[in-house]
């Protein structure tokens, strides 16, 4: 897919060689490097050996979803994730794959013709660190259960608006949960909503009994 892109990149339709911009043979002849996909236990020899033999000064590119940031194949046991473990990148260009245009933009970037607009930046979290929680008091079980159940019976997107409403009263009175779901449910004119509820709540009473 990278490898189309970049091919039609250099046709005639985009043009790619009125900004300078030229395919070599060797990479002792390149002033920019463009790795494309995963960065593996087996390339990363000749990755390391391109980089070595282009002349300095030159520049990094990492293409594509995979070249970034290993893409679909990060977590495969022979991944090691994309272009930056072992090079230094200087422009990132995202995609899968990138268009021609995005290309000859990140290349753009690379040869100072144009700023990049989105730079790379990183973020290392502080011991204890975790991302905050929603509706902390209700155990994550019964959490998971109901948004499975909404899910189930409203989909994906409204199942999920409809079960931070059930879990917000709950959270809300603290006290008598079951009274909280009973109210809700006399409340709810939407008979479709309302059925999610009672549904809910019975899931709720059962969770209740269980412990």
């Amino acid at each position: 897919g990278c490898e189309i892109e970049i091919f039609a990149t250099i046709t005639a339709a985009f043009d790619a060689e009125r900004f300078g911009i030229k395919v070599v043979p060797s990479p002792r002849h390149a002033d920019v490097l463009l790795y494309t996909g995963a960065m593996t236990r087996a390339m990363r020899e000749p990755a390391l050996r391109a980089y070595q033999a282009a002349p300095d000064p030159k520049i990094v590119i990492s293409y594509g979803a995979c070249g970034c940031t290993g893409g679909i194949f990060h977590d495969n046991y022979c991944v090691w994730g994309g272009t930056d473990p072992i090079l230094p990148v200087d422009v990132y260009i995202p995609g899968c794959p990138p268009s021609p245009p995005a290309t000859i933009y990140g290349f753009a970037c690379a040869l100072g013709l144009l700023d990049q607009k989105l730079h790379e930046s990183r973020h290392v979290a502080p011991a204890g660190e975790q991302a905050p929680v929603a509706f902390p008091a209700i155990p994550y079980k019964v959490r998971t259960a109901f948004e499975r159940e909404a899910r189930r019976m409203s989909g994906y997107y409204y199942g999920k608006q409809i079960v931070d409403e059930f879990m917000m009263t709950l959270a809300k009175d603290k006290t008598d949960a079951l009274a909280a779901a009973d109210r809700l449910v006399e409340r709810e004119t939407d008979t479709r909503k309302k059925a999610v509820f009672m549904d809910l709540k019975a899931l709720l009473l059962s969770k209740v009994v269980q412990e």
